[in-house]
């Protein structure tokens, strides 16, 4: 059947199909993935299923590990052709290292052509990092923002490469920094960021998907109700309101569309994305939702075994002493010494305090109340080995700065310190790229 064929995975994952061929994007078949994502909507994903998947080539935006997963690509036919953006080495060595034979670094503006389609990545706001894919077939013209923001220069670029049929667009903001530190950051709004209307109206296209995002934390997760402040209802709401003349259509996992110049028809869902429960589900977002304690946190998370709990009691003793000279704040909060408390809560919910003396390059562990508070760090225990030994990554750590008041003077400086510049976050993840993929690497050929 004439036509291009849209179907959904998860998060920003999607097959299209046409003329007989199949192509797919940042292809996710874990739930949950990124260790703790949750699907949202629940599905499962039929493995088996999967490995008898044949496509004529496979896409991934960026390595950031909910787009690139080794544990998914691990489901693919190695003779699959995989075609990655990311300006790090490393990434495809560890493909090729898992079996791939035939892995292809995307460059910018320059397309590649597979049967009918033509895709062509496109220039992020974040062109270290994200990449967007303009796709082309049977007469159809589709911008895959995959979860990218786009500056003025690419969006002129992509206005000129108009008209546009279909805007995969990243519906969802995310507060993966303010949760970090909720006492010391207002509840967002709920609405819009303005810069999305003005652009998707710039664009025109005749349907938008809301796309990106598809997931929740562990059920009894605050972030469930702190970390995504729109609604798939609000985003209807606001960018119908804005430009009625664009359809707007929700595509969950599975399902599938067929796109032509007619407009959208509905077409058979992918069979081994399977859908559990409820489906029209949406987002509730409640500012910041009272978070709990970090040891309320921490008791959620199974204990550490004895040589699990060294790992982490050597880190903290010894390799983060260490490691804290190679790295380098943003800010100039840290020129001067300052005393940080890092507080490890284990499954229990007790804290094992270590504090530590900042001066310049040089960290050294102090005694307690040697000297006024100038930084705090709390994170489970559980949460900090995973991040040393599993690549853990820093928006599922549960990781809690600064929730403490300190004299007057340091509370001022802190106004311009970064969140970021917070030392645990420096020393496990400050020089570290694919850490969550190395690991699975690991387990992989370990097998």
């Amino acid at each position: 059947m004439a036509g291009l064929t849209v179907s959904r995975i998860l998060h920003a994952g999607y097959v299209f199909e046409c003329e007989g061929r199949r192509i797919a994007f940042d292809t996710i078949f874990e739930n949950p993935f990124s260790r703790n994502c949750h699907a949202f909507p629940d599905v499962r994903f039929d493995g088996e299923a999967i490995r008898r998947q044949r496509f004529d080539a496979v896409f991934i935006s960026h390595f950031h590990d909910d787009h690139c997963s080794l544990e998914s690509l691990d489901l693919l036919d190695r003779a699959t052709p995989l075609y990655i953006y990311c300006l790090f080495d490393e990434l495809f060595d560890m493909v090729r290292h898992l079996g791939f034979t035939q892995v292809h670094s995307l460059a910018l503006n320059r397309p590649v052509e597979i049967g009918p389609f033509s895709v062509t990545p496109r220039e992020a706001m974040d062109a270290g990092v994200d990449s967007m894919f303009q796709v082309r077939a049977a007469g159809m013209n589709v911008l895959n923002v995959v979860d990218s923001w786009i500056d003025d220069g690419t969006l002129a670029q992509l206005v000129a490469q108009g008209p546009w049929d279909m805007v995969l667009w990243p519906f969802q903001t995310m507060r993966e920094l303010e949760v970090l530190a909720p006492t010391r950051h207002a509840a967002a709004p709920p609405g819009l960021p303005e810069e999305w209307i003005a652009q998707l109206k710039a664009l025109a296209p005749r349907i938008v998907v809301p796309s990106s995002c598809q997931f929740l934390q562990e059920p009894w997760s605050w972030y469930n109700r702190a970390f995504f402040p729109i609604s798939y209802a609000r985003f209807a709401q606001e960018v119908g309101a804005a430009l009625p003349d664009v359809r707007i259509v929700r595509l969950d996992p599975s399902v599938s569309v067929r796109l032509d110049a007619g407009g959208l028809h509905a077409a058979p869902p992918l069979p081994w994305v399977i859908p559990v429960g409820p489906q029209d589900v949406d987002y509730v977002y409640e500012g910041n939702a009272a978070p709990p304690p970090t040891g309320e946190i921490a008791r959620h998370f199974a204990p550490l075994g004895e040589q699990e709990q060294a790992r982490v009691t050597g880190y903290c003793r010894h390799g983060l002493v260490a490691k804290y000279g190679d790295t380098e704040a943003g800010c100039d909060y840290f020129d001067r010494p300052r005393t940080w408390r890092l507080s490890v809560f284990d499954h229990d919910g007790r804290a094992c305090d270590y504090h530590y003396r900042l001066d310049g390059g040089r960290a050294s562990l102090v005694d307690a109340g040697a000297a006024p508070l100038g930084w705090t760090t709390e994170i489970p225990a559980a949460k900090l080995y995973a991040a040393l030994e599993l690549g853990e990554s820093l928006t599922s750590m549960y990781m809690r700065i600064n929730d403490a008041v300190f004299d007057a003077d340091t509370e001022r400086e802190l106004l311009d310190a970064e969140i970021v510049d917070d030392p645990l976050i420096r020393c496990l993840f400050g020089d570290t790229f694919g850490a969550y993929q190395a690991a699975q690497l690991r387990r992989l050929l370990a097998r």
